[in-house]
């Protein structure tokens, strides 16, 4: 009669339940192999899983650090799924990386950041014109200076390689992209207060405020809001119906301007300068009649012609067909003009020069 092994012991009672026993335990690995694994030991240096092999799997080394971030989420009895790296070194274990898990668990809990809007701790890596690279876990993000908060800002240097605080904005597993916020960290009160502002301010309204910043490709006015400074960008094409200059050549830091609200869309004000004023068209339809003669400056020149401003906002184009071969025009030369057509719904106006001699062609 066989003796059978007892469900509460796992010694082996004869040759038979042995050779059963370790058939179904010793299990061959080959490298780079995915694998069940339950953690069994934790230390300061190393861990050690059981695989299902005839020894123990262990994580060491720089696959112990890599793995650093993700070993403090587990505890002994966790199950992970680690590659082979080594089924069996010359000390006898299977070495393994966790790499591939805790790679999912980063993105998993960057996911989980920006759904619920945690604050987590990155490490500053590198500092940029456009902004700030960072680490989280194995992962690297960016921080918009636009995201950077002001006291942040001033000493950002001396955070290199050190932790900071961030939220998530945008996270792109497949293109391996993550941005961040610092801003949303240590101005958290001031952006709140600044998010309830916006939402009493209604697109169509007129306000009063100052020029903060000129950038190239417009200016940022602050208007007051109860008592709360908001921020809006007046974009340079919303600066003035005038079509030429750059953002400086119509503002400066510190001047008050009227501006008009024309979006407010995910905590963004869009401003405009040029709608908060009338219109110059409606005023210029009344004035401007066919065969109305003037003289105007050269504000530009393209292939097709020269443009010649009327007034501040009104520009008309002679075609490069009516200038004389021989006569050269540049930019701010004053010329004789007369009005040969005037388009009100493309807001266009052709002109023609006033010759006052004959053209060669014609001689």
């Amino acid at each position: 009669m066989k003796q059978k092994t007892s469900k509460n012991n796992l010694t082996p009672q004869n040759m038979e339940e042995l050779l059963s026993l370790y058939s179904k335990k010793l299990v061959g690995f080959a490298r780079g192999q995915k694998v069940d694994a339950t953690l069994t030991e934790l230390s300061k240096r190393y861990a050690s899983f059981d695989v299902g092999g005839k020894s123990e799997a262990v994580l060491n080394d720089i696959y112990f650090q890599e793995a650093r971030d993700y070993l403090k989420t587990l505890k002994v009895g966790d199950k992970v799924q680690a590659t082979i790296v080594e089924p069996e070194t010359k000390e006898g274990y299977v070495l393994i990386s966790l790499k591939n898990a805790s790679s999912d668990s980063i993105w998993d809990s960057l996911y989980e950041a920006m759904d619920k809007d945690l604050e987590i701790s990155a490490i500053v890596k590198n500092v940029t014109p456009s902004g700030v690279v960072v680490e989280y876990g194995m992962v690297s993000g960016f921080i918009p200076m636009s995201q950077v908060g002001k006291k942040t800002f001033s000493k950002i240097e001396s955070y290199i390689d050190k932790s900071i605080k961030v939220k998530v904005l945008d996270v792109d597993r497949d293109h391996k992209k993550v941005v961040f916020s610092e801003k949303y960290v240590s101005e958290a009160d001031e952006i709140k207060k600044i998010s309830k502002a916006l939402t009493k301010i209604k697109e169509g309204e007129i306000y009063t405020g100052h020029v903060s910043n000129i950038t190239d490709f417009g200016a940022f006015v602050a208007i007051d809001i109860d008592k709360v400074t908001v921020e809006g960008l007046v974009h340079f094409s919303e600066l003035s119906w005038e079509k030429s200059g750059k953002p400086s050549d119509y503002l400066a830091e510190g001047e008050k301007v009227k501006v008009k609200v024309i979006g407010v869309r995910q905590g963004k004000l869009a401003l405009s300068i040029k709608q908060a004023a009338e219109d110059p068209w409606i005023s210029a339809l009344k004035k401007y009649k066919v065969d109305d003669k003037f003289k105007g400056k050269v504000s530009r020149i393209s292939d097709f012609g020269a443009f010649v401003v009327l007034e501040p906002g009104i520009e008309g184009l002679i075609h490069i067909t009516k200038i004389p071969p021989a006569q050269k025009i540049k930019v701010s030369d004053t010329v004789n003009c007369y009005i040969e057509e005037i388009d009100p719904e493309n807001r266009k106006i052709s002109l023609g020069l006033v010759l006052t001699s004959k053209p060669v062609a014609y001689k």
